[in-house]
């Protein structure tokens, strides 16, 4: 067995990634020490509520991906509110900012990604203009939310950040404005379908969305914000919200000489082209044998499966990345299920289930090769997309069309 005892595993990111690797590491027999460095100085947290519950409630003690006891209980330290600011390869340490240096025998970089603000004129002066990628955002957006007499909303992006941040705002009594400046809403991800039941579905809440509306400039006066747009209509906001995407956390990686492109670039361990150096979560770019190609994905499902890779992997265990991914998202009282990934299909089957009003799927194909599938309050369809992309399993077409035919894993065949 691996003698670990007088080794350190340093840990920068304390999200998702970060969090579960430290706890796996324990549970493949790691004994020596892990420490963990973050510069959220907040209790590591589930961020998928952020935009859905927390935003209402404000209960970040109930939204904790591990309870402070759990750190203690498996002698893995915490640092936070701390940033590192650099990487000595050739030494194996990092320096904290402020705070000297701390050796590793083994690091493991899971620094995610931050919001990209788009460079709008007037919006490093806007009142009242937040993201959404941090607890503090969605404090700062709850406070500015409470304190507002008029609660006026603009979203800038209709992704599923924009999408879900709106659905909760609804909630709070709050008038909602998205501008999306594409030709609709999820059109990165999503097939037509999919964006026009959305758009009907935040229309029936009363949340308007606006397509082909790029934002130009914001003007604020006495806190009150006018976003102009490039066909020049305009709206007054009392508070903006930013989710047009994100900038991956490359930096560190990147001015040590790690390989970089779309993200850091890691083999099936989540290993980087230094032995000594792992990289996992939203940062990564990494080879899925599935698609027989690189990705970068933004999932907790990919940081959670990346951080058990990279723990097996310190520990001289096999284990490589070989995983289907899945996403999904909350607004009202839908549930979104996400499977593979639908770049490049060119075919679409919609099946809407007879026995369930508001149960659909929507299945991409290649050709003959499912791809992906999108499910509307449908768990069935999601389990079993996910059977059948994984055991690269042909299906009848015209049998998943026709919804008098049950939905099991061998009708479709």
């Amino acid at each position: 067995m691996l003698d670990t005892a007088n080794q350190v595993c340093v840990v920068i990111g304390a999200s998702h990634a970060g969090v579960n690797f430290a706890f796996n590491l324990r549970k493949e027999g790691w004994q020596g020490e892990v420490i963990l460095f973050d510069s959220d100085p907040n209790i590591p947290y589930h961020r998928p509520p952020l935009s859905k519950s927390y935003i209402i409630d404000g209960d970040l003690n109930s939204n904790l991906l591990k309870p402070l006891e759990s750190y203690k209980k498996d002698n893995i330290t915490l640092k936070l509110g701390v940033k590192v600011s650099s990487i000595n390869r050739n030494i194996r340490t990092i320096s904290i900012e402020n705070k000297g240096t701390q050796k590793y025998d083994k690091l493991v970089i899971a620094t995610g990604a931050r919001p990209f603000i788009p460079p709008i004129s007037g919006i490093d002066s806007a009142a009242n203009l937040f993201p959404m990628r941090t607890a503090n955002d969605a404090i700062e957006i709850k406070k500015a939310i409470d304190s507002s007499e008029k609660k006026r909303v603009i979203i800038i992006g209709g992704g599923y950040i924009g999408l879900e941040t709106a659905a909760s705002l609804k909630k709070t009594g709050a008038s909602v404005t998205v501008l999306e400046r594409e030709e609709r809403i999820l059109a990165r991800v999503t097939a037509p379908v999919m964006s026009d039941y959305f758009m009907e579905l935040h229309q029936q809440n009363d949340v308007q969305i606006l397509t082909n509306n790029n934002v130009s400039f914001i003007k604020t006066e006495n806190g009150l914000n006018t976003v102009f747009c490039d066909d020049e209509t305009s709206f007054e906001a009392d508070i903006v919200i930013v989710g047009v995407g994100i900038r991956v956390n490359t930096e560190l990686a990147d001015t040590v000489g790690l390989e970089i492109e779309q993200g850091i670039k890691v083999n099936e361990f989540s290993q980087t082209n230094d032995e000594n150096i792992y990289a996992i979560g939203d940062c990564t770019f990494h080879y899925n044998p599935h698609y027989k190609r690189y990705l970068r994905l933004e999932s907790v499902q990919n940081a959670v499966d990346q951080s058990k890779v990279a723990a097996a992997s310190i520990c001289d265990k096999d284990l490589i990345y070989d995983t289907i991914p899945w996403f999904w998202s909350d607004q009202y009282d839908v549930k979104l299920q996400m499977v593979g990934l639908s770049n490049g299909y060119n075919d679409v089957i919609v099946r809407k289930e007879e026995t369930e009003n508001t149960s659909f799927s929507v299945w991409y194909f290649k050709d003959d090769a499912l791809l992906a599938v999108d499910a509307i309050n449908n768990g069935k369809a999601f389990v079993l997309g996910t059977r059948f992309i994984k055991g690269k399993q042909k299906i009848n077409k015209t049998k998943l069309v026709d919804v008098s035919i049950p939905m099991k894993p061998t009708t479709f065949l």
